[in-house]
């Protein structure tokens, strides 16, 4: 949801930059299903323009309607949606809708934890039945900010907290015409995606649709990339021997995930040259490895490839395994 978040506060910066007011709505608990979860967000601008979703798009324009006395008064307000008899959800979702107010030194703050890749959490305190407002901080180590105009003597009976952790990130190692389809879909979830060119022919980053940054590498230099437990690795240089030397470089790296193209035995290859190579090369790292990347959903184009690599990606994620019906 970071990527969410970060969003949300793009379009803020730039309302409060021309003195415009937003109300931004959390989704802090639901009673029964929901087709979103606690913790996702969406910005209301006093036009009624909206940046991000609390739902499939059913409640939206409830929250809008609702944000309209938290514009007029600027006093927050806990609301609630019951979908029973108007969504297939099931479930009644409760909101809390705040006027933003962040100061520049905090917007800052978070700039550099999106940049840095650090976490901070966000802690939304709200009412009960006697109690109908809220507000929201957020916490960067052991320092805390209020991100809405409430002030920080009120009492709540409820608070809801959520970590935020880095953007999840891919690292397409390769510029082979099928890096561009996986650029483009692996964007589209909200991943940032680093294309790393290992040749030495030049690529402007343009040729990569959704990527955020090119790197281009002469194939002497060693690698060293910025690879923490929310990065994926898929290598598409369709070179073996490439393979190989990236495998090596950051073999004390731990990703949440690594994908190989090709058939299952060239992993087998790379996996057995990698240990004759380095016997200190751990098993935590090896079963980091998939090969071939992908689920088997019967791709044959570089968009189907694509989705398949992103979706065995999530499965990875989440911990999750496929299930057939």
């Amino acid at each position: 949801m970071t990527h969410e978040f970060k969003q949300i506060i793009t379009a803020y910066s730039q309302a409060k930059s021309l003195s415009k007011s937003t109300v931004l709505a959390t989704l802090v608990s639901v009673n029964g299903s929901s087709y979103r979860k606690e913790g996702v967000r969406m910005l209301i601008h006093q036009n009624q323009q909206i940046v991000g979703a609390v739902s499939g798009g059913c409640v939206e324009k409830e929250v809008v309607r609702q944000s309209e006395s938290v514009f007029a008064t600027g006093q927050s307000k806990l609301m609630s949606y019951d979908g029973r008899y108007r969504l297939g959800c099931e479930g009644t979702l409760y909101l809390l809708l705040e006027k933003l107010e962040i100061e520049d030194e905090v917007l800052v703050k978070i700039q550099e934890s999106f940049v840095n890749r650090t976490s901070f959490e966000l802690v939304t305190f709200y009412g009960d039945e006697f109690s109908e407002e809220g507000r929201t901080i957020i916490q960067f180590e052991d320092e805390e900010y209020p991100i809405s105009n409430v002030k920080k003597g009120t009492d709540f009976f409820n608070c809801f907290r959520q970590k935020m952790e880095p953007i999840f990130q891919l690292y397409i190692i390769g510029i082979e015409h099928d890096a561009n389809s996986l650029s483009q879909q692996a964007s589209f979830l909200g991943w940032e995606v680093t294309v790393v060119n290992t040749g030495k022919i030049l690529k402007s980053i343009d040729k990569f649709i959704g990527t955020k940054k090119i790197i281009n590498l002469e194939e002497e230099k060693e690698i060293d990339l910025l690879i923490d437990d929310e990065t994926a690795i898929v290598l598409m240089n369709h070179n073996y021997a490439k393979d190989l030397l990236f495998l090596k470089s950051i073999k004390n790296k731990r990703p949440v995930y690594i994908g190989l193209l090709g058939a299952k035995k060239r992993k087998e290859q790379l996996l057995n040259a990698l240990i004759e190579e380095d016997l200190d090369v751990s098993e935590e790292f090896l079963a980091l490895i998939h090969g071939p990347t992908g689920l088997d959903i019967g791709s044959v184009t570089p968009q189907e490839i694509a989705v398949s690599i992103v979706s065995e990606i999530i499965l990875t994620i989440k911990k999750k395994s496929v299930k057939c019906l």
